[in-house]
């Protein structure tokens, strides 16, 4: 019997013992096409040698010192290199220990900014529904997942919730995209009046939204739009890109597709890549000035922020990111393996919608294409899709709920972006073998 608390209290899992690139391998020897990266964290693979070896590098310099007493080259350098990269008016950076702490960290910032610029009145959070922004109380408060929430909900703040922008199902068959987009974005506007314009603080919202629908990404326009209306009613726009950043979309910052910045940004899991737990939060001057000519400190704090080691891991993934070409690579065999599933199951009858931007693909499936009807949820396909995919050696990462929060299944694939040619094909003859299987059932 395991010790470990696992996720699923009926089975203990399988024993990852080694990582080979694209693959990884239990402890019977089998070899598992890791199609999602995990939560699409491991997006160089699973035997990066450059990244191991920054690691070896820094462990035998610096290990960790807390940030209370000191700071570190690694992570100075790490602020100085995403600062570079990043859109807008990002200019600092505030380094912990994944994506619930980042955008828990983004949800706070919001509020003292507001505090410290003597705007205290300011509280109000409205984000998306269908949308998931961590597991920590504020982070679950704010994403729009409902079955996430709803064992918690008496412990979550208010939180106020409009549409996703979700072409597939929200869009009506007479309507533009560009028409659809600006109507979905509207909705800002008509929730913030409804509240009051002077008691919003921010609008929350993921670029490509992951794990609840299944990487859906904005139509044209729809961040632009979204973007006017907080500038236009003093409001802070907060980018979750914990998923679909660092590189994931084809672009570093996923947002960079929409033509927008935002005033604070939540990034993690591919900044790792997997080798060290880390994530950042990224803000304005005008937002760090603020607090500094206020309380002059950030009222918040983890143990283990700026850790030396993640951030010499972070900064040797963002050079193979940058430096390597990965992020170009990402979009370009993004393209290929779009196509290669578009060619496989563009007609398949259970298919709804192949979406998603660069190697962040969301495939729905559907009772009835024509109706677009779900699956009922008692048959748990996305679990069967999985427990099938695993046996034939492919790692997808499942979701259910994806219509509404309680109908609805779709398969998140991530894989990483050292992918070859004939690993994408491999993909899809596993992926093709699990649909047989579980549609043949």
């Amino acid at each position: 019997m395991s010790k470990i608390f696992h996720r699923t209290s009926t089975q203990i899992p399988l024993e990852a013992v080694a990582g080979d690139g694209a693959y990884l391998i239990d402890q019977n020897g089998k070899r598992y096409l890791d199609g999602c990266g995990g939560a699409a964290v491991s997006c160089l693979g699973h035997s990066d040698e450059f990244v191991k070896q920054a690691m070896r590098d820094q462990l035998d310099k610096l290990a960790y010192a807390h940030t209370g007493f000191f700071t570190s080259a690694p992570a100075e350098t790490l602020a100085e290199n995403l600062i570079a990269h990043a859109p807008g008016d990002l200019d600092k950076v505030y380094l912990v220990s994944g994506g619930s702490e980042a955008m828990e960290s983004a949800l706070k910032l919001a509020r003292q900014y507001f505090i410290d610029k003597g705007e205290p009145h300011r509280h109000k959070v409205i984000a998306r529904q269908q949308s998931y922004h961590g597991n920590t109380l504020g982070a679950l408060a704010t994403g729009g997942n409902k079955w996430r929430r709803a064992p918690y909900a008496p412990m979550l703040f208010e939180t106020f919730h409009i549409s996703p922008c979700y072409e597939y199902r929200h869009r009506a068959p007479n309507e533009s995209v560009e028409y659809y987009g600006k109507r979905a974005a509207n909705e800002l506007e008509t929730e913030i009046l409804r509240l009051g314009p002077e008691s919003v603080m921010a609008f929350v919202a993921e670029p490509v939204v992951g794990a609840t629908a299944g990487a859906v990404p904005a139509v044209e326009g729809y961040f632009k739009r979204i973007r006017e209306i907080c500038d236009q009613y003093g409001i802070l726009l907060i980018l979750d890109e914990v998923m679909c950043g660092m590189g994931r979309t084809g672009t570093l910052f996923a947002c960079e597709q929409d033509g927008v910045a935002p005033d604070i940004m939540g990034i993690a899991k591919g900044l790792g890549a997997g080798y060290q737990p880390i994530g950042a939060m990224l803000c304005t001057s005008e937002i760090a000035d603020t607090i500094r000519d206020g309380a002059g400190y950030f009222k918040n704090g983890h143990t283990y922020l700026g850790h030396p080691m993640a951030a010499a891991a972070a900064n040797a993934v963002l050079h193979r990111l940058t430096q390597d070409g990965l992020v170009d690579r990402s979009k370009q065999m993004g393209v290929k393996f779009k196509a290669a599933l578009q060619d496989r199951f563009g007609d398949h009858p259970y298919v709804g919608d192949i979406r998603g931007r660069g190697l962040f693909i969301g495939v729905e499936i559907v009772e009835d294409r024509e109706t677009k009807e779900p699956f009922d949820p008692a048959r748990k396909i996305h679990a069967h899709l999985k427990q099938k995919a695993m046996e034939n050696g492919l790692m997808i990462y499942p979701g259910n709920g994806t219509k509404d929060g309680i109908s609805g299944d779709h398969i998140l694939l991530a894989p990483s972006f050292i992918i070859t040619d004939d690993q994408i094909g491999e993909l899809i003859d596993k992926l093709g073998q699990t649909f047989d299987q579980v549609f043949a059932a």
